[in-house]
């Protein structure tokens, strides 16, 4: 039987979850009120180090589902992904508009990688 490795393990919800060579992340959100390019920029950072601890990459990433508060903040939100999506490592993707679960959060990104 494969084991299933959960990360940060909180009370409804774990950051990451690895099981089976693929690793599932929780929506990452940058700072409340901030802006949606230091939002991004702070959910990025955030995917990078649990995917380093689930063993994986930005470059082995597979899926990805943006949700924007505003889908106006489209470009600007790109901008800052563009810089840090490696080139030729771009995942299938998804962004839509989306009321967020908290004030201020203006972007939240779920994504899946392969592990390994």
């Amino acid at each position: 039987m494969t084991e299933i490795k959960r990360i940060e393990v909180g009370r409804r919800m774990s950051q990451a979850v690895v099981y089976s060579g693929l690793v599932w992340l929780a929506g990452q959100c940058g700072t409340a009120g901030e802006s949606i390019a230091n939002q991004t920029r702070e959910s990025l950072q955030k995917i990078d180090r649990l995917l380093v601890e689930a063993g994986s990459d930005k470059a082995r990433i597979l899926n990805t589902t943006i949700w924007l508060a505003d889908i106006d903040d489209y470009g600007e939100m790109n901008a800052v992904w563009d810089a840090w999506i490696p080139e030729g490592c771009t995942p299938a993707r998804a962004c839509g508009e989306a009321r967020l679960g908290g004030v201020g959060y203006d972007i939240e990104i779920i994504c899946v990688a392969a592990v390994g």
